[in-house]
């Protein structure tokens, strides 16, 4: 079974961007197993819920727009690039119907922002370049580390030669090297999500994933309690598939939740 992962085109406001990062994702997608669905964002609410039906998962992938801040109680920043409003649509409708059917999703950068904006969390509106440049760019394969949290599904995912463990003071942390291209991150974690991993030279939130503790995360089924894949990173793995297992089991992770949700879910149609 090749499960399909829904896509939205990342923006209205830079066709450029997404001729140049479109294929990424959907060919990461595709060498993990699944098929990418492109989500066109400019359709209607009915056209894109209508399609989504249709998906197993969902990725949310970056996008030169930011969140727009009143939708997390905030006044806009100079420095915050416009919102695209039907990106953002698009995503609630993704997010609203994988909610409701717990089906997997990954976000990468903008992703990871808009998914915690979703569950109810703020952003940084701009980083400061330093110590840390976060807008390194695609240029640049490896631009920092990110401290995993050992007890997270995040960590679960690493190959240890990857991510050894932290030294100089990180105690238990799992040390991944990175790629970054972003100016905003995570401030607040939503409701649900907890913090996973975070720069060690200036503490900016690297990613999130739902909280084991949170009712989100178990659902009852048939067959017991089943945790709902909720995760979302904001560096670029679809980037780093060549040179990094850590980016390709990202993928390898959302395309087997999604294959459990299209096996369930067609077992369920037929009883």
């Amino acid at each position: 079974m090749t499960p399909r992962i829904a896509i939205p085109v990342p923006t209205t406001i830079d066709l450029a961007y997404n001729q140049r990062s479109w294929p990424s994702y959907t060919s990461a997608v595709a060498r993990s197993g699944g098929e990418p669905v492109e989500i066109d964002i400019t359709a209607s609410p009915a056209a894109i819920r209508a399609l989504v039906a249709t998906c197993d998962g969902v990725l949310l992938p970056g996008s030169p727009a930011d969140v727009d801040p009143a939708l997390y109680g905030q006044q806009r920043d100079p420095a915050t690039n416009p919102a695209d409003p039907a990106r953002e649509q698009a995503d609630r409708i993704l997010l609203d119907d994988a909610e409701a059917r717990r089906k997997p999703v990954l976000g990468i950068c903008y992703g990871v922002q808009s998914m915690n904006v979703w569950r109810g969390g703020s952003l940084v509106q701009d980083l400061t370049p330093v110590p840390v440049n976060h807008e390194a760019g695609s240029k640049v394969a490896i631009a920092h580390a990110a401290l995993i949290a050992p007890d997270s599904l995040l960590a679960s995912l690493l190959d240890p030669a990857e991510a050894p463990r932290s030294e100089n003071g990180g105690g238990d942390f799992l040390r991944l090297p990175i790629n970054t291209s972003h100016h905003q991150s995570v401030a607040a974690p939503g409701d649900g999500m907890r913090i996973v991993a975070r720069c060690p030279d200036d503490g900016v939130i690297e990613a999130l994933e739902l909280d084991p503790e949170a009712e989100l995360f178990h659902v009852e089924q048939s067959s017991g309690d089943s945790p709902w894949f909720l995760l979302g990173v904001q560096w670029h793995p679809e980037r780093s598939y060549e040179i990094s297992a850590a980016s390709r089991a990202l993928f390898d992770r959302l395309i087997t939740e999604a294959r459990a949700y299209a096996t369930q879910n067609s077992l369920t149609q037929n009883s």
